[in-house]
């Protein structure tokens, strides 16, 4: 993370959605690339384009069992007036030493298997009576039950075009292709692609670590008893399933209680495991907010750059937010407000981005589309403010759910998008176009 001049603002001043994602993009920087076995490179991001080194088929080969044959030796070919052809043995898969398949001749042949000298085409086996001299067959005998299939006489039912049920040569990919851009996620397909190309590793930018933690005296694991007063912590697995949603490593910390110095020490230990820190609640104005508490003053001379900037943020829900680093490598922090909507809305926001920046993407957003309102009543929103409120959208219109609540975890659960309000508007009448954030 590199460090950036704060900005020159007062204690008062509300930031803006997009200045304090800009503060958060500007200092947050790509991870170092490492090589990886393919395996342990899957969702990591690729940092150079891969060049195909060898033909993907690297050979002729047969796309179905059948049998290798010249194409004047079964033109004309019917069930009534079969072409009779001399079986002159099998073509494996994997096979190294070929049969050469002369005029009259046919090479039993399986999947896969390159397509022997002299042959031009395949007939599958179920044109033909197998070998058996009993009419058309649905499939071959296993080689190990019947090893006189490889030899004998076979009738061909059907004519074959020239190439018919051959995979040519470089049909998929060619030499000096470029199989993969750089910048591209490592999925199950791409990593067959390096696998097939002959790719064992290659070389990427880890997955993030992203640390969660929660914090409030009041907060209990889930299948614990509930007592007065308490409620269970859902921000932590909300934020650490949406951490690794957005393609991080993420390690849940249970609920730290209200008391800074435990907080500090907590994050303090928390850091070797970390590229980045998330927080959940602890960050208003209230007696009790650690966060702010254990964190506005974190930096010092040990540690020059690093420091914890709580501010207000023009929107809804979300108006209190912190960011910053911490430690000797300065592992940047996102504080995040501890009502459930809010934080898992600032987290879509901004942290998110951060994942995806430290991922080393160039599009590090969720996509956003144009949606017509459909609702009751109109939507009304606080002036100033860019509010955003869950919905479902479909086929492009858009649907409220729940109400403005930052604490109506049921409707988020409910929800695929976010509608946006500009902050210059109040209300928003059904009917009306919308921006949406596509959250799935």
């Amino acid at each position: 993370m590199s460090s950036a001049a704060p900005r020159a603002t007062g204690p008062d001043h509300l930031w803006s959605v997009d200045e304090h994602l800009e503060d958060i993009l500007a200092t947050v920087r790509p991870l170092e690339p490492i090589e990886l076995n393919l395996l342990d490179a899957q969702g990591c991001v690729l940092v150079d384009d891969i060049t195909v080194p060898v033909s993907l088929p690297p050979f002729d080969n047969s796309s179905m069992d059948g049998y290798a044959v010249r194409v004047a030796d079964v033109a004309g070919a019917s069930e009534e007036f079969p072409a009779v052809l001399e079986v002159v043995g099998d073509v494996a898969a994997g096979q190294a030493d070929l049969l050469q398949v002369g005029p009259g001749q046919a090479a039993r042949i399986m999947t896969g298997a390159p397509l022997p000298p002299g042959a031009e085409t395949v007939v599958p086996v179920e044109w033909t009576d197998g070998g058996l001299g009993e009419g058309p067959v649905s499939g071959m005998r296993a080689r190990s039950l019947a090893p006189e299939g490889a030899e004998g006489e076979v009738h061909v039912y059907r004519p074959a075009e020239a190439r018919a049920h051959v995979r040519a040569e470089g049909s998929d990919v060619r030499v000096g292709d470029r199989a993969l851009e750089a910048g591209t996620v490592l999925g199950p397909p791409q990593i067959a692609l390096l696998a097939a190309i002959g790719r064992g590793t290659v070389r990427v930018r880890p997955r993030p670590r992203v640390v969660v933690l929660s914090t409030g005296s009041e907060l209990v694991q889930p299948d614990e008893e509930l007592r007065s007063g308490q409620i269970y912590d859902s921000n932590s697995f909300a934020l650490t399933a949406a951490a690794r949603d957005a393609g991080a490593i993420a390690y849940r910390v249970g609920a730290v209680a209200d008391d800074a110095e435990i907080l500090r020490s907590t994050i303090e230990d928390q850091l070797v495991r970390a590229d980045l820190m998330v927080t959940t609640g602890g960050v208003s104005v209230g007696a009790y907010d650690v966060v702010k508490e254990a964190l506005a003053h974190v930096g010092d001379e040990d540690e020059p750059g690093s420091g914890v900037e709580f501010r207000k943020l023009a929107m809804q829900p979300g108006k209190p937010q912190g960011f910053g680093s911490i430690g000797p490598d300065h592992i940047p922090l996102l504080a995040l407000p501890g009502n459930p909507v809010s934080s898992y809305v600032s987290f879509e926001l901004f942290v998110r981005p951060a994942i995806r920046a430290l991922m080393g993407l160039d599009d590090v957003h969720r996509p956003t589309a144009r949606a017509t309102l459909t609702a009751d009543k109109a939507l009304t929103s606080p002036k100033g403010r860019r509010q955003f409120l869950r919905g479902t959208y479909a086929d492009g219109a858009v649907t409220p759910v729940g109400g403005a609540g930052s604490h109506l975890i049921a409707a988020l659960a409910h929800a695929d998008a976010l509608i946006v309000v500009p902050e210059d508007v109040e209300s928003v009448e059904p009917g009306t176009e919308v921006e949406v954030v596509l959250l799935g």
